[in-house]
C-alpha cells in the first residue's frame, strides 16, 4: 500500500530516496550554522565593544592618525604658598626726574620719548636771565676781592707808618693798636670776598656756563643712563616751576616686581625667600626673584601689605606696568605634569583621556594643581608611566 501511495502522475519516488534527501538537507543546515559561528568568531576580535568611559578604534581607522598622545612628565612644581596679583615697576633707585635749575625758555629739546640716553648726554638747551645774573654775581665777587685786597695793602701801609711814628715818640701806642685792628678787618674782608667768589664760580660750574660772558645758553644733561619714559616740554616753552619734572629717565636694566599680599597671609612671607612671577605678556614663562622688601604698613582700604622683589632686566623685556601673578612662600615637590590642553572639564570635574594601548583610550578623573607655563600639575589620577591624549580629544568624546 505504501508503494501505491508514493506514486503520483506515473512517477514513483522510493522511500530510501526521501531519507537521503532529508539527510543531505540536515548536513547542509548544520554546515551553514557552523560557517556562521566561524564567521562570527572571526569578526568579533576586529570589532571590539567599548565599555562606558572608553573609546576604541581599529588599527586601520583613519581617526586614529588624528589622535596624538604624550607621556606624562615628572617636574618640580610648587604645591603650596601665597598667590597674589603683581606688577612690574621701574626701580626707584634708578629713576631720575629732570627739573630746571633756573626758570627760562626751553630753546631746543634734543630727545624724544623712548630714546636711550647716556649719562651726560645733552637733553635740552635753556635761555634764562638767571644765567646772566650768575655771571654778574661772579664778576661782582671778583671786584669785591680786588677791593678788599687794596684795603689790606692800605691798612698795612698805615700800620707801618704808625709804628714808625710810635718808635720815634710821635704817636701814642693806642694808634698802633688801632692800625693793627684795621689791618685785621681788611684781611678778614678779603677772606669773605674770596669765599663769595668761590661760591659764584661754583654756581657757574653747576649751570655749565663761563664767567665774564653774557647771553649764554645752558645745556641740561642726562643725570643717569636709561630710557626717556616721560617728556612734558616742547621747544620755545617758558618754565618757571622748578619742582615740576620736564622728563623722566629710567634705567630699566633692573626693575621691581611689587605685589599686594593680604594681611592674613603676610606672616608666611620672609625677606630673601624666592618669588615666582608669571606675567600676562609672557604666559609660558616664569620669572624668579627674591623678596627684597616687606612693607611696614597695611593699606587701610585693601587690607594688604606691599611685597617687593628686584629682578635683573638686561633685555628690557620686563616693562613697567606689566601685570601678572606672584607666587610667594611656596613649597616645591616632584609631581606628574601634563599639557594644559590635555585636561578637559566635564560636569564640573577635570578629566584626561589616558591611552591604554594602541587604539584604546579611557577617560580618567584627575585632581589638578598649579599651572607652570603651558603644563599643569596632576595631584591625583595619573602615574608617571601613563600617556595622555593632547590632540584629537573631540574624536574620543564623539566616539
Amino acid at each position: 500500500m505504501r508503494g501505491k501511495m508514493l506514486k503520483r502522475q506515473g512517477n514513483t519516488i522510493a522511500p530510501t530516496t526521501l531519507i537521503t534527501i532529508a539527510l543531505i538537507g540536515c548536513v547542509a543546515l548544520t554546515g551553514c550554522g557552523e560557517r556562521k559561528r566561524e564567521e562570527k568568531s572571526q569578526i568579533a576580535p576586529n570589532s571590539p565593544q567599548a565599555s562606558p568611559g572608553q573609546a576604541i578604534f581599529q588599527a586601520d581607522s583613519p581617526k586614529l592618525a588624528q589622535i596624538r598622545s604624550e607621556a606624562v612628565q615628572v617636574s618640580v612644581v610648587p604645591v603650596g604658598g601665597v598667590t597674589a596679583p603683581g606688577k612690574v615697576e621701574a626701580n626707584a633707585n634708578r629713576l631720575s626726574h629732570v627739573v630746571l635749575p633756573v626758570p627760562g625758555h626751553i630753546m631746543t629739546v634734543l630727545v624724544k620719548i623712548g630714546d636711550f640716553v647716556r649719562e651726560g648726554q645733552p637733553l635740552f638747551t635753556l635761555e634764562s636771565a638767571d644765567l646772566d645774573a650768575a655771571v654778574s654775581g661772579y664778576q661782582q665777587a671778583q671786584a669785591s676781592v680786588t677791593q678788599a685786597k687794596s684795603a689790606v695793602a692800605k691798612a698795612q701801609r698805615d700800620l707801618d707808618r704808625v709804628k714808625d711814628l710810635y718808635e720815634h715818640g710821635a704817636n701814642p701806642q693806642k694808634e698802633v693798636f688801632n692800625a693793627e685792628a684795621m689791618l685785621v678787618q681788611a684781611q678778614t674782608a678779603v677772606e669773605q670776598n674770596q669765599a663769595t667768589i668761590e661760591q659764584a664760580r661754583r654756581r657757574l660750574q653747576i649751570l655749565g656756563i663761563e664767567g665774564g660772558k653774557y647771553g649764554q645758553r645752558m645745556t641740561i644733561n642726562a643725570p643717569i643712563p636709561g630710557k626717556v619714559l616721560e617728556l612734558s616740554v616742547v621747544n620755545g616753552e617758558f618754565r618757571n616751576d622748578l619742582s615740576a619734572p620736564l622728563m623722566t629717565i629710567a634705567d630699566l636694566s633692573s626693575v621691581w616686581v611689587t605685589s599686594d599680599v593680604p594681611e592674613t597671609s603676610i606672616r608666611f612671607i620672609r625677606t630673601g625667600e624666592p618669588m615666582s612671577i608669571e606675567l600676562s605678556a609672557y604666559p609660558s614663562e616664569t620669572f624668579r626673584g627674591r623678596v627684597a622688601l616687606i612693607g611696614d604698613t597695611v593699606d587701610p582700604q585693601t587690607r594688604t601689605v606691599q611685597v617687593r622683589a628686584e629682578l635683573s632686566n638686561p633685555n628690557s623685556r620686563l616693562k613697567p606696568e606689566m601685570f601678572g601673578n606672584v607666587q610667594l612662600a611656596e613649597r616645591s615637590e616632584s609631581r606628574p605634569t601634563v599639557p594644559v590642553v590635555a585636561v578637559i572639564a566635564t560636569a564640573g570635574k577635570s578629566m584626561v583621556w589616558r591611552e591604554i594601548k594602541k587604539g584604546v583610550f579611557e577617560r580618567v578623573a584627575v585632581t589638578t594643581g598649579v599651572q607652570v607655563g603651558d603644563r599643569i600639575a596632576i595631584l591625583e589620577g595619573l602615574n608617571a608611566s601613563d600617556r595622555v591624549v593632547v590632540d584629537g580629544v573631540m574624536l574620543l568624546v564623539a566616539n
